[in-house]
């Protein structure tokens, strides 16, 4: 691993959205400021600018452009023990435009009981949009929280919705 993590920030319609990259996989992304999102991160490693991400930034700016599987793909690698580790992974599986319960994340985590450990997760979530934790919602399609407010995820889900050709809520 690098001592170097490699950030760019992307305009888009909800605002300025960070892109930290280490060891050429996603480790922090999120509505803030990049020292924000580096700040977030644990280690020693130096923050480097740059103006592109090369295949990050073009997937992320596809996404806003409406291709909303763009991102899919794209390696990402934070810290967090096994079920949470799960837990991203099912994020990734949501299609987009589409949403799960916190219990449903639990439960396709392999541990039905842990709901407020699916919560945990969410909040712990160091690369938003890319593992999109603004597609889990309560019991009943209540939205939830998410930490860059929820109209952020309103839009994220809209967004997704729209380009997918779904039924907007």
């Amino acid at each position: 691993m690098t001592d170097t993590v490699y950030a760019t920030t992307l305009e888009t319609p909800v605002g300025a959205l960070a892109l930290l990259v280490r060891d050429d996989a996603l480790v922090a992304a999120g509505f803030s400021l990049v020292e924000d999102q580096f700040g977030r991160l644990h280690g020693s490693a130096t923050l480097r600018l740059v103006d592109d991400l090369g295949p990050f930034s073009l997937a992320l700016q596809a996404y806003f452009d409406g291709d909303v599987t763009a991102p899919d793909t794209l390696p990402v690698a934070q810290a967090g023990g096994g079920f949470r580790q799960a837990a991203w992974k099912v994020m990734r599986e949501v299609p987009p435009g589409e949403t799960i319960t916190y219990a449903e994340l639990a439960s396709r985590a392999g541990i039905p009981s842990a709901v407020r450990a699916a919560g945990s997760a969410c909040a712990q979530n160091m690369v938003a949009p890319i593992v999109p934790c603004h597609r889990i919602v309560r019991t009943g399609g209540g939205l939830g929280g998410y930490y860059y407010g929820l109209p952020t995820k309103e839009w994220l889900l809209a967004h997704e919705r729209r380009a997918m050709g779904l039924t907007l809520l």
